[in-house]
């Protein structure tokens, strides 16, 4: 089904980044993520883009925009995992900045926890019920 205005799926959230090498690492190194796009565009950008193993949506690891910032971002990113206890632990141990628990605030809503990334930007991660 399309929606009235045509759109029909979400496939990209942008993170602006100022490193985009060292948000690689963590992402495709720490996190697992596979980088599907890797190109650069303009003059002096490069365009990349990471995804879930299994995900069909991604994060652009994008460079801001001129003048703006990057980085500190509450960037509204939900991301899922069939264990909440056990990746917590491993992102943990894997030293990425997590909550010091999951948080569990009970029925219908999941358990959860936050990470930042290397650059501060947070991002969410519930387990699937």
């Amino acid at each position: 089904m399309v929606a009235a205005s045509g759109i029909n799926q979400l496939s990209l959230v942008a993170v602006p980044v100022k490193d985009q090498d060292a948000m690689i690492d963590f992402y495709v190194g720490t996190l697992g993520f596979e980088k599907r796009a890797d190109v650069p565009f303009g003059d002096r950008y490069r365009w990349v883009e990471v995804h879930p193993p299994t995900g069909t949506t991604g994060i652009a690891l994008a460079p801001p925009p001129e003048g703006r910032p990057a980085g500190g971002a509450q960037t509204g990113i939900i991301l899922t995992c069939d264990d909440i206890d056990a990746t917590h632990e491993r992102l943990k141990e894997a030293g990425v900045d997590v909550d010091a628990e999951v948080a569990r605030m009970g029925e219908p809503v999941p358990p959860m926890f936050w990470f930042r990334d290397p650059e501060q930007n947070t991002l969410l991660i519930v387990g699937q019920s």
